[in-house]
């Protein structure tokens, strides 16, 4: 069955809120120090706490950063601060970082990262997108966008961190609700502005919000850029079997109002493993074959579920490729606009349709090479297949000097010789 995750953003989304509820989800703080620290950029630590909420027990993500003296020597010494601007102040201004990091040093951390190519390619994207938003507020062209708050250090952590949580809960499908931003004033780096702020507004553009009772900015930029980044619709908690609930704490207590961000995790029901996608096409005759790799991997970042290229006959008698996109429908629109920004198409055509999927399962199982995860999948309960993971298969042909078809052999027959019930 598919997993579902829903954001239940009733007192709204913050990037360390985000991090804290997949924390609260299960995901090892230990890996996700791993994935950061691989960024390769001095930040000092990470840690989490329980704390309470209005009575709500969450996990409180932390940065703390190094306290370097005024010439610039590293003491050692870290101290703690809030690190998303929003949710802390009142009327104290925005923290600001000795050093604001550029969009082109965010993509060259990210690339040298030891991240997935596919988390690479999702933080990439999300950076790009804020850099946008930013360059349309301001009428500057997009490389000479300054990220104020979000170019610092702890913003870096929050969006990166929260890409390597996402891609470790692996959800098929992400909805939200509706978004509470909160009301009042917030002061940011160019002035004191109405909730939501220019960048978070600019970001929250085409998805429902609203403002409560509580006089505070709810949705910082980084927030809103992380849900509507995952969420592929917004609405009512969707049907599903629920599993786990993780919860996120903002920096202040609220007085009778939870200041939380909740996750919920659990399998759709209904449908027998039916949902709607879309199709998008585009053929391309003139186009540098060397750009259709970056081009997956854009597409990908943009929400894909499939891409995939097939060489065509065109008109003149020209050979071309036909590329073609599956994905929710409402990531057509960020679809569309990486194939006509990636490529030299002038048109693309798209049709929804439903698509079946079997139900499917990760297992891991120790073979005479180590241990291999299995992709099972499954129909009304019944096993129809299993298949080792290829990663797997190729990481201990390469540690023991073997082919890579003959450890998938070994792995195949160790799951026969255990019956299928590894």
């Amino acid at each position: 069955m598919a997993k579902t995750l829903y954001f239940d953003c009733f007192s709204g989304a913050s990037g360390d809120m985000v991090l804290g509820a997949l924390l609260d989800l299960g995901l090892p703080i230990e890996a996700l120090r791993g994935a950061l620290g691989s960024l390769a950029i001095e930040y000092g630590r990470v840690d989490a706490e329980r704390v309470l909420r209005a009575g709500v027990s969450a996990t409180k993500f932390r940065v703390h950063e190094w306290a370097a003296p005024a010439s610039g020597a590293h003491t050692g010494h870290v101290h703690p601060h809030d690190h998303d601007h929003v949710h802390s102040h009142d009327a104290a201004p925005p923290h600001t970082h000795a050093h604001q990091h550029s969009l082109k040093e965010i993509s060259g951390y990210i690339d040298r990262s030891a991240l997935s190519p596919e988390a690479k390619g999702r933080a990439t994207h999300l950076f790009e997108r804020l850099a946008r938003a930013e360059a349309d507020i301001h009428g500057i062209p997009v490389d000479k966008v300054h990220l104020h708050e979000v170019g610092a250090v702890d913003s870096i952590i929050d969006i990166v961190g929260a890409v390597f949580g996402m891609e470790w809960l692996h959800a098929d499908h992400v909805v939200a609700s509706p978004m509470n931003v909160g009301r009042g004033m917030v002061k940011c780096a160019h002035g004191t502005f109405p909730v939501p702020a220019p960048a978070t507004a600019a970001l929250l553009a085409g998805v429902p919000i609203y403002s409560g009772e509580i006089e505070a900015e709810l949705v910082t930029p980084t927030g809103a850029l992380l849900v509507t980044g995952y969420a592929s619709e917004f609405g009512p908690l969707p049907s599903m079997r629920l599993e786990t609930i993780g919860y996120g704490a903002g920096d202040r207590d609220f007085k009778g109002a939870p200041n939380v961000l909740r996750l919920m995790v659990g399998e759709a029901s209904g449908g027998n493993g039916v949902e709607r996608i879309v199709s998008i096409e585009c053929e391309i005759d003139d186009m540098n074959p060397q750009l259709f790799g970056p081009l997956m991997d854009r597409l990908y970042a943009a929400g894909a579920l499939e891409v995939f290229y097939a060489a065509v006959q065109m008109k003149k008698n020209r050979p071309g490729t036909l590329v073609t996109v599956l994905a929710r429908p409402g990531d057509r629109e960020a679809i569309t606009a990486v194939l006509f920004a990636e490529t030299t198409t002038i048109g693309v055509r798209h049709q929804e349709m439903l698509r079946e999927r079997l139900e499917r399962e990760i297992r891991s199982l120790e073979t005479p090479v180590g241990r291999i995860r299995f992709k099972l999948a499954r129909r009304d309960g019944r096993l129809v297949n299993a298949a080792p993971e290829f990663e797997d298969c190729a990481r201990a042909a390469a540690e023991r000097g073997l082919a890579i078809k003959d450890v998938q052999a070994m792995a195949v027959k160790a799951w026969l010789d255990s019956g299928g019930t590894a």
